[in-house]
């Protein structure tokens, strides 16, 4: 009897007390593909508790809709801005709270591993990673936010964590994952 692929669900967050990014990706065996991407618009409420509570809400919103089976989260990145340092980790905690809520588990990556993960450089920008994520997952659109690529970002970086050879599965490096996958890269024109 042969057995179907297993499918998980992942949802990705990057959190923002402006602009909230977050993805949904679907593994089916090691094959992931896009299920859901956008943004939660947060620049018109002034208020910066009811910001926190639209966080948690869409979040459980996206946890009752899509059903995943882990959050891969963006961490709040050391600036020095302590105020915005402060705004973001407790954006980060929201989501978080919404996912314990539910109970979800929490996979944690700072953003220059989501950056190193996705395009092989900590230094990549933004527009570097969605370029990446457009051409490995064959998206069809580019989103208006590049919020909304970082959350997919958090998602699939979380992919390649699981497929890791420490972590019973996948290649070395990227060099000998596209050798072994040339059906699931494609090469830039």
């Amino acid at each position: 009897m042969i057995q179907a692929p297993k499918e998980r669900i992942i949802l990705g967050i990057d959190p923002g007390t402006t602009v909230m990014g977050y993805g949904v990706l679907r593994v089916v065996g090691s094959k992931p593909s896009m299920v859901a991407m956008g943004v939660l618009e947060l620049k018109k409420y002034n208020d910066h508790y009811l910001k926190l509570k639209r966080i948690f809400e869409r979040v459980v919103q996206l946890i009752d809709t899509y059903h995943p089976d882990e959050l891969a989260i963006e961490a709040p990145f050391f600036g020095k801005n302590v105020q915005s340092m402060l705004k973001l980790g407790r954006a980060q905690g929201v989501a978080m709270a919404a996912a314990l809520s539910r109970s979800l588990p929490i996979f944690e990556y700072a953003p220059l591993r989501i950056k190193q993960a996705i395009t092989g450089r900590g230094s990549a920008s933004k527009e570097q990673v969605a370029l990446f994520l457009k051409q490995y997952l064959n998206l069809k659109e580019e989103h208006k936010y590049l919020d909304a690529t970082d959350g997919l970002a958090a998602a699939v970086c979380h992919f390649f964590q699981a497929n890791r050879p420490d972590a019973g599965g996948g290649t070395k490096s990227w060099k000998a994952f596209m050798s072994q996958n040339p059906d699931r890269v494609r090469k830039a024109k």
